[in-house]
């Protein structure tokens, strides 16, 4: 956590039409999505309150809100809790998402044009240097803002909406910081056979791709789980399991 803990973030000065509470929610969600509150890090309501500038009764509505969208979990007589999402539960949002990308392909495959065509391959040639440098730090961010632009671009906002959600969770799962067998190059290869299909129009060659990518990048996270030696039904802590990137 950040060391200057008494500087309030600006969007909670100057927010208006939005309460408080949903203020901190969301500034809270977004420290969880962004890692600074790692799985199974207990919160901080005194440090978390001088952060903000706030008292802890509008911290505690803000943790029940997130708890009640699985964000958190409060543990009696030991305090609130950024969720560990397990291996069991990771591998079923994997089958989900894989359901919606494969849906976003087959929509964005109708309605590609040149302008989006250019976009997608500077995204690809941005994540290609960052996994020929083997920079993870840098790879991760372009690769969730790849999928984001093909999810949004498909134009159906209650999929984004859902798919958004999803990916959300699984920042709940920590078992992406180490990279293995040449995972990057290996993503980034498939990320280009995505915008080969998506260009060509073909609805069902770009719904396939979509579709598999999300299941390879399963298959490889159960592969990293195995040479662990992690079963599904177990837990994971932050250093415990080794994967390629879970989007």
């Amino acid at each position: 956590m950040e060391d200057n803990l008494t500087q309030p973030l600006d969007d909670l000065t100057v927010v208006k039409t939005v309460s408080l509470t949903n203020a901190l929610e969301k500034q809270i969600e977004r420290l969880i999505v962004e890692g600074e509150l790692a799985p199974g890090e207990r919160l901080n309501e005194i440090q978390l309150a001088s952060r903000f500038g706030t008292s802890r009764g509008p911290l505690r509505e803000a943790t029940r809100s997130l708890e009640a969208k699985g964000f958190v979990e409060v543990i009696r007589n030991r305090g609130v809790f950024v969720r560990q999402l397990s291996v069991a539960e990771a591998l079923e949002v994997y089958d989900v998402r894989a359901a919606l990308f494969g849906l976003a392909g087959r929509l964005l495959a109708q309605k590609m044009n040149d302008e989006l065509l250019a976009k997608l391959n500077r995204q690809l040639d941005a994540m290609e240097a960052a996994a020929a440098k083997s920079d993870f730090d840098t790879y991760y961010p372009l690769n969730l803002e790849f999928h984001r632009t093909i999810v949004e671009s498909a134009g159906n906002k209650t999929l984004f909406a859902e798919y958004l959600r999803f990916v959300k969770k699984m920042h709940l799962f920590r078992a992406k910081s180490l990279v293995q067998g040449g995972g990057l190059a290996v993503s980034n290869r498939e990320h280009r056979e995505m915008v080969d299909a998506l260009a060509s129009g073909d609805v069902e060659r770009a719904h396939a791709s979509c579709w598999r990518h999300v299941e390879r990048a399963k298959a490889r996270l159960l592969a990293a789980l195995e040479a662990a030696q992690i079963q599904p039904a177990e837990g994971v802590s932050p250093d415990a399991a080794k994967s390629a990137s879970p989007v």
